[in-house]
């Protein structure tokens, strides 16, 4: 195998491996929180949602992706192609949803006392799942033409205006389809980044202004979880904007060509995933509750082993 074929397969291997591993702990931990816990908060449900939708990319991208690199072939048919592309990219907008809706819901938390903030501070909670539903809706009505353009590779060149996935091919027929599809899913995602930088972006405002005198008031009420929360929400964004910023810069190349040569649309793939891949080890080490959960498996886990080394003595 070439050198070059193998550090590719190899750095799509750890990536998809690290992810799965990372957002399934994070599931499994929300998991035995609500078993456990009355209610999760609404920062807490917008986190289990965002590593599912990063389970989801990283299984319908990644997974495919690093068995083709290892030489696997003829993956999918046409319907398999269709369901696993536009499942694809609903994952993919609701992972940038997601992290725009933790941080505007995060900015509303921490915001001062107002009249229109009071009245909306207590119907959080009631907003979550109508809010998953809308962004579920809002993608999968925009992202219906995938399934369309999605069908499995072809033997012989690829045409232009062809985005060749390796295990999928996504053929657009004609410059117009192409341009106006990216136009349309760049469109949608600047807007939410943009939203996510604004709401981010007060955040830091409202902590740097009044740093001193909220760290006196969260002394004595026991608000130090916001702030924390705030800064976990802040470390997100930062991460996501870095890999959008790169994934849209190849994007944008790839428009105004009409070939997109395969080591591009992998280099891609890699970049728009790897926010997937990383951010449930952020939530981790910057959640107490997920980290108490596996500090208590780990925990039970390790009297189980004893009593079996001493059985084998």
């Amino acid at each position: 195998m070439d050198l070059c074929v193998t550090i590719k397969g190899v750095s799509f291997l750890l990536q998809t491996g690290v992810g799965i591993l990372g957002n399934t702990v994070v599931l499994l931990a929300y998991a035995h929180l609500m078993y456990t816990e009355p209610k999760l908060l609404p920062v807490d449900m917008i986190l289990c949602h965002l590593a599912f939708a990063n389970l989801m990319l990283l299984m319908t991208r990644c997974v495919p992706q690093t068995m083709t690199v290892f030489g696997m072939r003829d993956l999918l048919n046409d319907p398999g192609c269709k369901v696993v592309i536009y499942a694809y990219r609903i994952a993919r907008a609701l992972s940038v949803c997601i992290t725009c809706m933790l941080s505007v819901f995060q900015a509303v938390t921490i915001a001062p006392a107002g009249p229109r903030v009071s009245k909306l501070k207590p119907a959080l909670p009631s907003l979550v799942l109508p809010t998953f539903a809308g962004l579920w809706l809002l993608n999968m009505a925009i992202c219906i033409a995938a399934p369309f353009f999605s069908m499995a590779p072809r033997n012989g060149t690829v045409p232009a205006f062809t985005l060749n996935l390796g295990f999928c091919h996504v053929d657009f027929r004609d410059n117009l389809s192409y341009v106006i599809n990216g136009v349309a899913v760049s469109g949608r995602d600047f807007a939410f980044v943009a939203l996510m930088v604004g709401s981010s972006g007060y955040i830091l405002l409202l902590l740097h202004r009044h740093s001193r005198k909220v760290r006196g008031i969260r002394r004595s009420q026991g608000g130090g979880a916001e702030t924390r929360a705030a800064k976990t929400v802040i470390t997100l964004v930062v991460l996501y904007v870095v890999f959008f910023g790169i994934d849209n810069i190849i994007w944008i190349y790839m428009l105004t060509v009409a070939k997109v040569s395969p080591v591009v649309a992998d280099m891609r793939v890699f970049f728009s995933s790897s926010y997937a891949s990383l951010s449930p080890y952020f939530i981790i080490s910057s959640n107490k509750k997920i980290k108490a959960k596996i500090v208590c498996a780990a925990e039970q886990d390790q009297p189980s082993m004893d009593n079996q080394e001493s059985r084998d003595k």
